[in-house]
């Protein structure tokens, strides 16, 4: 991919996310800050909310319809809303620009990070879970089905399976105008996390009268943990779930504005935030109640005040959290991980910062320990440390139990260590940004007059210490998880076969594929539907087992032929490698060479591709 061709993709990307939320939230009423790191959750509870409810009527998602929900949305945004909700005048311009700049500079180092990770806009992620992003995104596109199961449906049809879909419903949008390859429309959206995460802790700061220096450094700090985002590229890559986690510390923003000053206007920014985190992911919006859950307890004599807001979020988001208790109540199995290191380990693994990676980032630690001993000059955001507290345990119990009652608590994020030391993670950062802040606070005390001296030397030898932000080595986390050659779930030369499919197939034609190699990218890759959509094993379709144990009997078993006619499988596609790796190909799909009933369409070194011809 050309990098005209990948900026304009991510410059693409950016519009779509927040055009929509700035229009509905400049309406409600939002400003500044506020209104800026508001607007790509606000887009997402637009598109959340529009492609679900649009299924139940028999409407499609796409690009005029999307425009109608933000039009709906920015419309009752008008209705609710103060012509203008004043922020707190804390920072001078000075300290205005001087977070604008840091922000800009921590979104451009973590853009830097991901992008020489994944070495192109369109590499193919490597990992388990991106095969069904990819495959969601291009079947909303191109079925305009926005229902909570539609995106299952590549490999659970013909019902699916529920899964929230903001994320992909975005998406489809972004696949829509650019008509960039899935790869670089995925990653184009991964590029702009760290940028979102640094955007939603400043307006956490600013909204709770925090120092300009403070913002500055924590919109530098958060980039830097490996264990935030970057790993959790590497294991997944967790997509949805990383998104929601950089746009959480908005629901504490929301909620103390509600709880400060209830109104129609901030009742919507804080159901809008809520429900928004809902059609992301549903762990999301669990995430966020327990991020705000410390200051809740501060605020326990208002609670009383969230009754409206529990009703409305109800009723705007029951598909997606009755759909959810579905799926926990239903046949797909639930194991959990298991246990990954002692207590005292994975304490370890919170304060330096190291999990999978090789060696410790000290220097956060240090922050963080500044940060730590000093809490109690965080004002109005000393609740923060009870955040870190509770995310804290809650990731030691996940990695050193296998308690019965820790995966039942811990469910929602599948009992997986990556994400809870990921959302351990964000308040750390916070308080690592207070400890590099107290230091800015010593030295401007030293030396008045050069109060913003303080902040750069600060700042910058932070940022020199840590050898850029820990970027590099950083990208080298995420590297392995984006290689193209090799013994790869998906390497160059499947992906060429894939392409080459897509030139030959027709219309509605179907391709069988084995499960256990990459070939599950077909549809994402070449808009041809596979029998095996995804690498995960659970509860697969009838016709998907019959025909992976007895395809090659086509010529003798009718069964064979009624399932081949049913799905209009007029392909076979081969590759190797896949989930697991090793995986030994399914007795219906081995030795097809030769075989009367097929003929090689192409072929290639890694992947071959079968025409059937009667």
């Amino acid at each position: 991919m050309s990098a005209p061709g990948a900026a304009a993709t991510i410059a693409v990307y950016l519009l779509v996310l927040f055009t929509p939320g700035l229009l509905i939230g400049a309406l409600a009423g939002a400003r500044g800050w506020l209104l800026a790191g508001l607007a790509p959750l606000l887009t997402y509870f637009a598109a959340g909310l529009a492609g679900p409810w649009y299924a139940q009527l028999g409407v499609p998602f796409n690009v005029p319809t999307f425009l109608v929900a933000v039009l709906v949305a920015a419309a009752i945004a008008f209705l609710v809303g103060r012509r203008r909700v004043a922020e707190p005048g804390v920072w001078d311009r000075r300290g205005h620009l001087a977070v604008a700049l840091c922000l800009l500079a921590g979104a451009a180092v973590g853009a830097r990070t991901v992008l020489s990770g994944i070495g192109r806009l369109n590499a193919v992620p490597q990992g388990f879970d991106a095969v069904y992003h990819g495959n969601g995104i291009r079947y909303i596109a191109e079925t305009g089905d926005g229902s909570l199961t539609g995106t299952g449906t590549v490999n659970w049809y013909p019902n699916g399976s529920f899964y929230p879909n903001a994320y992909h419903l975005v998406g489809s949008i972004v696949y829509r105008l650019t008509g960039a390859e899935i790869p670089a429309v995925l990653n184009a959206n991964t590029v702009l996390l760290p940028g979102l995460l640094a955007l939603s802790l400043v307006v956490l700061v600013r909204a709770f009268r925090g120092r300009a220096v403070l913002a500055g450094a924590v919109a530098l700090v958060c980039v830097a943990p490996v264990t935030l985002l970057y790993e959790a590229l590497d294991f997944g890559p967790l997509l949805p779930f990383l998104l929601g986690i950089a746009l959480t510390p908005l629901v504490a923003v929301v909620l103390d504005g509600y709880l400060r000053r209830p109104a129609p206007d901030s009742g919507f920014l804080l159901v809008a935030a809520a429900v928004g985190l809902l059609t992301i992911h549903s762990s999301t919006l669990f995430g966020g109640l327990l991020f705000a859950l410390p200051l809740l307890v501060s605020r326990w004599r208002r609670l009383w005040r969230l009754l409206p807001i529990a009703v409305a979020g109800l009723l705007l988001g029951w598909l997606q959290l009755f759909g959810a208790i579905g799926l926990a109540a239903g046949p797909l199995p639930y194991n959990g991980w298991p246990t990954a290191a002692s207590a005292n380990t994975a304490v370890g693994i919170l304060l330096t910062f190291e999990h999978v990676a090789p060696h410790p980032q000290l220097w956060l630690s240090a922050a963080l320990v500044l940060g730590i001993v000093r809490w109690q000059r965080l004002g109005s955001l000393r609740w923060v440390a009870g955040t870190a507290l509770l995310f804290g345990v809650f990731a030691v119990a996940v990695l050193s139990s296998g308690n019965p009652l820790v995966k039942a608590v811990s469910r929602p994020w599948w009992n997986d260590p990556y994400r809870f030391i990921a959302m351990a993670a964000i308040p750390c950062c916070l308080l690592a940004a207070h400890g590099l802040a107290e230091i800015q606070r010593w030295l401007r005390d030293l030396a008045p007059r050069w109060a913003w001296v303080a902040g750069v030397v600060t700042l910058a030898g932070f940022a020199v210490a840590t050898n850029g932000l820990y970027s590099t080595s950083n990208a080298d986390v995420v590297r392995p998880a984006y290689a193209a050659d090799g013994d790869l779930p998906l390497n160059r030369g499947e992906a060429q076969a894939m392409l080459e499919l897509g030139k030959l197939a027709g219309p509605g034609d179907w391709a069988m594929n084995d499960r256990a190699d990459g070939t599950a990218w077909t549809y994402a890759l070449s808009g041809v539907r596979p029998v095996a959509g995804h690498f995960d094993p659970a509860l697969p379709p009838a016709d998907a087992v019959l025909l992976a144990a007895h395809f090659r009997e086509y010529e003798t078993n009718p069964l064979v032929r009624e399932a081949v006619q049913r799905l209009h499988i007029r392909w076979v596609i081969l590759g190797h490698g896949g989930y697991p790796r090793g995986a030994e190909r399914p007795p219906g799909l081995r030795d097809l060479d030769g075989l009367p009933f097929l003929t090689v369409a192409y072929r290639n070194a890694d992947a071959v591709v079968y025409e059937l011809v009667r």
